[in-house]
């Protein structure tokens, strides 16, 4: 693939200031055409050390509004940002809509650099690719635009340009040791950038391989692309608006399995056999936590059920014991008008537990394919690929060495509305009850289907879920307890 390209492609002086003069005034328009419309464009530059990423950088830079774009210059990891799954650290750098986020080397290094140096195994190089893989198509579907190119030169050029930039003042801190490692080792750099190539380059983020041995040519091929590019994806983003957008869901048809019409809600522990279990587990659990840590074990607990099942009671019971400074809980609502400029899944990827620690959400992403579901927030495009997206976003946990425990607390009907007259009777739980809660009651059926689905599209090996049958709290809280320690011993042995 790469020896194929004609590295002798040129372009004269002038040629290049007419041309790219009137690339840039088109570029600078479109950025704000992609304000205007909120669209999200990431650009990826990768290639050889010295192939010309920081002057394309420059030129790409020069006519846009600065408020409106970000480089992101990537090195290798922080002790802190390894401590997390490989990708959580570009999450974090996302731009918003509307804004463009151009990444000066980008995930990509992890399967370049990282594997020629034998920083990565090569066993976990089609986890990383599929997990990328996976990471651009959910932006995409969700409209933004990918655009990435790999600039290529030859040994020959490579090796000039280091020993120029070496000999020069002001260039010479750019070039590094790994530089230096390109050269001696290019015949096994270009098979890994090859295979990352066919492996990444896909129908929703293609590559684009940029002759440049003559940095006039690679930033005017660069530039012309990345003006189609975004002319594309604001072409596709006019069919996407014009489409209808989702109304709240009035009628939905019983599928099978029916995981909640199964659960055995009679079950339920006498006080003194609840105290007993209760204390076991929670000592079980503490103790773990020492081993959650020295084996870097990343714990992440979802919390979802009914209103008024017992979600708050049995996090309270899981956290009573547990060291403080190595657990935290994270409540969802409603996204904050931040948070919806971003993926759906961006506000989860911030909140994540460091391995060695203990994540609990009380609610989480499972709100795109219940609530945002029911109630018309999210299209039908939106919540039927989220079945997908969650289960690639809870498989690079899980192959990052996390535990997935999802737990959904269930209850009957009778049961909820006696515990919200028991809330509306009691001045201390008043503040629980609101009207949100009784509008979601005359929705049972429907969140019923929509739940059973859940489970059924989204438990797996990985990251199963565990229906809990709510009705006595003290089982429920005991039977959350007894399934999380015994996930960690299991993890552990």
């Amino acid at each position: 693939m790469l020896d194929n390209l004609d590295l002798s492609n040129s372009l004269d002086k002038d040629t290049y200031r007419y041309k790219i003069e009137e690339l840039m005034r088109e570029l600078r328009s479109l950025q704000n055409i992609c304000w205007l419309q909120k669209m999200p464009i990431i650009v990826v530059l990768e290639g050889w050390a010295a192939a010309g990423k920081g002057e394309l950088v420059k030129q790409m830079t020069n006519y846009m509004d600065p408020r409106g774009f970000t480089v992101h210059p990537i090195f290798s990891p922080s002790e802190q940002e390894k401590q997390y799954p490989f990708l959580w650290r570009f999450w974090q750098k996302l731009p918003p809509v509307g804004s463009i986020g151009i990444f000066y080397h980008s995930w990509y290094t992890h399967v370049l650099e990282d594997r020629l140096f034998k920083r990565l195994e090569d066993e976990r190089v089609p986890l990383i690719m599929r997990d990328i893989n996976a990471f651009e198509r959910q932006l995409v579907e969700d409209g933004t635009v990918v655009a990435k190119y790999w600039l290529h030169v030859s040994k020959k050029e490579l090796k000039n340009r280091l020993k120029k930039y070496e000999k020069d003042e002001l260039e010479s801190w750019r070039v590094r040791k790994e530089d230096w490692q390109q050269v001696k080792n290019y015949e096994e750099y270009s098979h890994l950038a090859e295979e990352m190539l066919i492996y990444t380059s896909t129908g929703f983020a293609p590559w684009v391989l940029v002759e440049a041995d003559c940095q006039r040519w690679a930033k005017m091929k660069v530039l012309t692309q990345l003006v189609a590019t975004i002319r594309e994806g604001l072409a596709k983003r006019e069919i996407i608006t014009a489409t209808p957008s989702s109304a709240p869901q009035s009628q939905l048809l019983p599928t099978e399995p029916d995981y909640l019409g199964q659960t055995d809600l009679t079950l339920h522990l006498p006080k003194d056999e609840y105290k007993t279990k209760l204390k076991k587990y929670q000592v079980q659990l503490r103790q773990l936590q020492k081993d959650i840590y020295e084996h870097n074990i990343g714990v992440l607990l979802l919390f979802e059920g009914w209103d008024a099942a017992g979600k708050g009671g049995a996090i309270k019971r899981v956290t009573d014991i547990l060291d403080p400074r190595s657990y935290e809980v994270h409540t969802f609502a409603a996204p904050t008008d931040e948070e919806k400029k971003h993926h759906y899944l961006w506000r989860f990827w911030r909140s994540l537990p460091a391995l060695g620690k203990i994540g609990i959400c009380d609610r989480s992403w499972y709100g795109r394919v219940l609530v945002e579901r029911i109630e018309g927030f999210a299209t039908e495009i939106e919540w039927r690929r989220a079945y997908r997206e969650i289960n690639e976003f809870e498989a690079q946990l899980a192959t990052s060495n996390y535990i997935v425990l999802k737990f959904w607390l269930h209850i009957s009907p009778e049961e909820q509305l006696n515990r919200f007259q028991d809330r509306k009777e009691d001045p201390y739980k008043r503040y629980k009850l609101t009207e949100e809660d009784w509008r979601n009651r005359e929705k049972w059926d429907l969140y019923d289907v929509a739940v059973n689905q859940a489970i059924a599209r989204t438990s797996t090996a990985l990251a199963p879920w565990t229906v809990v049958p709510g009705n006595d709290k003290y089982y429920a809280r005991v039977h959350v307890l007894e399934t999380v320690v015994n996930a960690i011993k299991n993890k552990i042995s």
